[in-house]
């Protein structure tokens, strides 16, 4: 079965091939043309079933008949910033924000409330858009965060989260251990038995 990822980030997609090694994985660019999707949703699931349900539609008939696509709309929720940035992480600090720029106003509401650190929570939600149906699943991972970056490894919010049970963040851990432990690898194990059974209804076409 052949899966595309609605989205145009590249860290998302080689972690997810790195995740579905069984299955056939393709990025946005290498099907069709990347275009604007209008993420007006109220909440993680939302988000991403727009995000999923736009990419189906763009397909060809044909490619409907082979490709299922899969997208995910993550971010991070600090308990102490009221749950911000929540779904807006990847435009936490504007219109032109950049991971760096999200990470630095994290690390600036944190220093105007005296907080060195603070309890938080990755959300992924991970949706399935398929001529068979539309599907959804969550994944979390808890810890906190801290008013500095550590680590080289990984995107996002990763160089200021520390997961519960560690003392390093997600920049400073590997690779392997991050797949392990990460929301959207949880979110990802959860869509796997979505997946078998779709692969199985495309077998059957």
């Amino acid at each position: 079965m052949k899966i595309v990822i609605a989205t145009g980030n590249k860290n998302k997609v080689k972690e997810i091939k790195d995740f579905y090694n069984k299955f056939e994985i393709y990025a946005l660019d290498e099907l069709i043309k990347p275009f604007e999707i209008v993420e007006n949703g109220k909440s993680f699931k939302e988000n991403a079933l727009i995000k999923s349900k736009a990419v189906f539609e763009a397909l060809s008939e044909k490619q409907k008949d082979e490709f299922i696509v899969l997208s995910d709309d993550s971010g991070i929720c600090v308990d102490a910033l009221s749950g911000n940035p929540g779904i807006h992480s990847a435009r936490y600090s504007g219109k032109n924000a950049t991971d760096k720029t999200n990470r630095a106003k994290i690390i600036l509401e944190l220093n105007k409330l005296g907080l060195s650190s603070a309890n938080a929570h990755y959300t992924a939600c991970i949706a399935i858009s398929s001529k068979f149906g539309d599907y959804t699943t969550h994944g979390f991972m808890y810890g906190k965060v801290i008013n500095e970056e550590r680590g080289e490894n990984g995107f996002g919010y990763d160089f200021m989260f520390i997961p519960n049970g560690f003392t390093q963040t997600i920049g400073e851990l590997s690779q392997d251990i991050k797949l392990q432990i990460s929301h959207r690898s949880k979110g990802l194990e959860l869509a796997k038995f979505i997946l078998n059974i779709l692969e199985k209804n495309y077998r059957m076409k």
